[in-house]
């Protein structure tokens, strides 16, 4: 595990790569909660100056969108915990829990159902409001489809293997809507590994659409699961600022599945072979870290 001084050993700053999409973000949760001309114009501001700092202080994109989403609230004279998504998230979790039987048909005919549990978890993963390069999501359509992307990198046979060896799996989930499809896959996982004990870990308060506890109880994962917060408030998973709870399940679990792009990007620093990355690749920088074409799945062992 990486310490704090080793972090700051290898601190580069944040990629130029990544610093419009920072901004979109910034536009995006501005219009997410309908903010004027001049309240927009400051929460950008807000952005713009963590681009900045974060030249000469070790800060990650995370550290900026969460300022962001602050900001936003801030402007809305809310609480701190206000989600500015709840109605997006609210229609992902609604849309994928109708696709969900569809999916979990196709899931049983198959011929891997355990493969085909995975892609259209994986898969899943589209649905992501803070990749806006990605562009507008027409959800409907983009679940239709779910089945039909590609894997440009597959590490099954060492997480199978590792699944067999396994005793203990810390699912760390990433977006709300897709977790209706984690669900179809750990299905399929305590059906093939009974006894698989899963913890799925989500985040501690609403930033962008991921999924909380609160999204976990709504589409029934707490009723698969243990599941538990994770403490971050960040869209990822940065170690050092979660709780010691997940801290110590962290270092603990036989195997752990990372969901998403933002935990991809968090946890990648992680050298360990117990850490397996479920994602769709959404960004250029992300696609040359990957070693992959844009757009597609991977699942890659740390």
């Amino acid at each position: 595990m990486s310490t704090s001084a080793e972090n700051k050993k290898r601190f580069t700053g944040i990629a130029s790569d990544c610093y419009s999409c920072v901004i979109n973000q910034a536009r995006s949760a501005a219009r997410f909660g309908e903010l004027n001309e001049e309240q927009t114009k400051r929460v950008i501001a807000v952005a713009k100056a963590g681009l900045e700092k974060s030249k000469s202080t070790p800060l990650l994109v995370q550290h900026i969108i969460r300022n962001v989403a602050d900001a936003v609230i801030r402007e809305l004279g809310e609480s701190l915990d206000f989600d500015i998504y709840s109605s997006v998230k609210e229609k992902s979790n609604t849309l994928s829990l109708a696709y969900a039987e569809n999916f979990q048909k196709e899931i049983d005919g198959s011929e891997s159902p355990l493969e085909t549990g995975l892609q259209i978890a994986a898969a899943g993963n589209i649905i992501d409001f803070g990749a806006i390069n990605q562009g507008p999501i027409n959800l409907t359509k983009e679940l239709q489809s779910l089945n039909n992307i590609p894997f440009a990198r597959y590490d099954i046979e060492p997480f199978k293997k590792a699944l067999d060896d396994a005793s203990t799996l810390l699912y760390i989930c990433d977006n709300s809507g897709e977790i209706v499809f984690d669900m179809l896959f750990i299905k399929e996982l305590q059906r093939e590994y009974s006894n698989l004990h899963i913890v799925a870990a989500l985040r501690d308060k609403p930033i962008i659409n991921d999924a909380t506890l609160e999204d976990a109880k709504a589409v029934g994962l707490d009723r698969l699961v243990t599941t538990i917060s994770s403490g971050s408030v960040y869209p990822g998973t940065i170690l050092p600022e979660t709780t010691e709870e997940f801290q110590e399940l962290f270092a603990s679990a036989d195997v752990i599945l990372s969901k998403g792009q933002g935990n991809f990007e968090t946890l990648l620093p992680i050298a360990d072979k117990r850490l397996f990355f479920l994602l769709r690749i959404k960004c250029e920088y992300m696609a040359a870290l990957a070693g992959v074409n844009k757009d597609n799945l991977v699942l890659i062992q740390g």
